[in-house]
């Protein structure tokens, strides 16, 4: 099954718009339990999340449930929620950099088991070091995907919400994903969801740098977010020249540049992109 592009947030103490979300057609839906829902209204919140979960069918978009750190008092009866939800998927916050506290973080506190049916959707708000979390990653096979979170990350550091400012930390979550065997990564939210515009232009910069999905905040950005991480039609027409010009050579010219072997793959997965999108979604 292909991983999803569009995720699009919804907060867990609006029942009335969880509907609407699935309506929208991302993806995936994040039922959010965390930022979104004020304390005092932690447990209101859960209750609807858990009512429409087991009042609406399967279907559509895939159900994730944005939950609390395992560092905090409200992870305990968020977590025993997602179980009794049917398990499905859970958006957590970064991990903490003490090495305790990560690992309780990536294990859950009752641990992660291959083939585990729970397939969580871990969101890093903090630097990731690469080569070490990818190790620590592999060793916690529920975790399906990393995300980024940009509003925490600047808020961590202290910087603008910038491209600049976010390269090295976006660039490492890339590499951890590979390096891990994840999919590629989630980008985080365009707050100014009024200027689709702008949330092209995130999501363009994302795709160059290897992402393969993006955070939404609002039901009109789905599309657009959609529309960029689709292959163009100069792409396919590219991929499909490159696949009949390397018939029988992995080195040849295509439109006066060199072509080989690597470039030809990255063809066949433009190619493959675009079949799998073509497909009806899974129900």
């Amino acid at each position: 099954m292909k991983p999803p592009v569009t995720y699009l947030f919804v907060p867990g103490n609006r029942p009335e718009r969880f509907d609407k979300a699935v309506r929208a057609m991302p993806d995936a839906v994040i039922l959010d339990l965390e930022d979104a829902v004020h304390p005092a209204a932690k447990e209101a919140a859960r209750a609807a999340v858990a009512r429409w979960h087991a009042a609406t069918p399967a279907g559509g978009a895939r159900r994730h449930i944005r939950i609390n750190a395992a560092s905090t008092a409200e992870f305990e009866a968020t977590w025993r929620g997602c179980w009794r939800c049917r398990r499905p998927g859970a958006a957590t916050p970064s991990c903490c950099p003490r090495r305790k506290r990560r690992s309780r973080s990536l294990n859950w506190r009752n641990g992660c088991t291959a083939g585990s049916p729970m397939p969580n959707l871990w969101r890093s708000s903090r630097p990731l070091a690469g080569w070490p979390m990818s190790r620590q990653l592999r060793r916690c096979p529920a975790v399906s995907r990393l995300a980024s979170g940009s509003l925490d990350f600047s808020l961590d550091l202290g910087c603008e919400e910038a491209p600049e400012a976010f390269l090295h930390a976006r660039s490492r979550i890339v590499l951890a994903s590979r390096l891990a065997s994840l999919p590629a990564p989630v980008d985080g939210i365009t707050p100014d969801f009024a200027r689709l515009d702008a949330v092209r232009a995130d999501a363009a910069h994302a795709r160059r740098l290897g992402f393969g999905a993006k955070l939404c905040i609002h039901p009109v950005q789905v599309s657009p977010v959609r529309e960029i991480f689709a292959p163009d039609a100069l792409r396919l027409d590219w991929a499909q020249r490159v696949l009949v010009a390397a018939q029988d050579n992995h080195a040849v010219q295509v439109d006066g540049k060199m072509v080989d072997l690597p470039l030809i793959e990255q063809a066949q997965r433009v190619l493959l992109a675009q079949s799998t999108d073509r497909k009806p979604a899974a129900t």
